[in-house]
């Protein structure tokens, strides 16, 4: 909703679900932000403010409220750089000594490499301050990505890098959670079966995660099917 000149006013709405043969498995979030959007130029600020619920189950699991600036600045006809800061104040409804604080950094590069291909890399911090040192961390991730337009598909792949590191050790584990995690994936988005603006798309995901702590050490393969917005 235009406010005037260089600034509007918007709202976003967001959810996810991942829903099982047995409903206690349930995992179904929502999620809720407005906020002004400044133009200053080519460049663009934006300031959310909002909550995020999920429920596990059917059963109330975290609430949180969240704040966030975002900054969008192009490098050119072919470049732009996004920066991200956000912090929410956490509600554990299951496990008080999950309460607490969570705060996270991220910056992304994008460039075209034609009018149908292009890279990015986003690098990104974040810290978990919780009531319970033991679930208390911080992390770090780096991620690549690119895409190319083939005929009437989009072929993107990413690969990404993570570390954890927890502040403390939890009571039933020997030593603190320490993380590194590995993710690459690679899909196709079909544009010319389009339905208005969305299409749908396949993708694959190998995912390795490394840790100290047995419960939080795996491997996953995943396949997705469903419907992204097509530009």
């Amino acid at each position: 909703v235009p406010l005037g000149s260089k600034i509007n006013l918007f709202g976003r709405l967001s959810g996810s679900a991942d829903v099982y043969r047995e409903a206690d498995y349930n995992d179904v979030a929502v999620a809720a932000t407005a906020g002004p959007e400044i133009r200053s130029g080519s460049d663009r600020i934006s300031l959310e403010a909002g909550g995020i619920w999920r429920w596990l189950g059917g059963e109330s699991y975290s609430r949180a409220v969240t704040i966030s600036a975002n900054y969008l600045h192009p490098l050119g006809r072919k470049a732009q750089l996004r920066a991200t800061a956000s912090t929410a104040f956490l509600d554990n409804r299951l496990n008080q000594l999950q309460d607490g604080q969570s705060y996270s950094l991220s910056l992304s590069y994008e460039r075209a490499l034609s009018d149908r291909a292009g890279i990015g890399m986003t690098l990104s911090a974040d810290r978990q301050d919780l009531r319970d040192p033991g679930y208390s961390s911080w992390g770090g991730q780096a991620t690549l990505f690119g895409y190319r337009e083939a005929g009437p598909i989009t072929l993107v792949a990413t690969l990404g890098y993570g570390r954890l590191k927890a502040d403390e050790r939890l009571l039933l584990f020997p030593q603190a959670r320490s993380d590194r995690s590995y993710r690459a994936s690679s899909g196709v988005t079909f544009r010319n079966f389009r339905i208005g603006t969305f299409a749908p798309f396949v993708r694959a995901t190998f995912e390795r995660n490394r840790s100290t702590t047995e419960i939080y050490d795996f491997r996953k393969i995943r396949t997705e099917i469903g419907v992204t917005r097509a530009f």
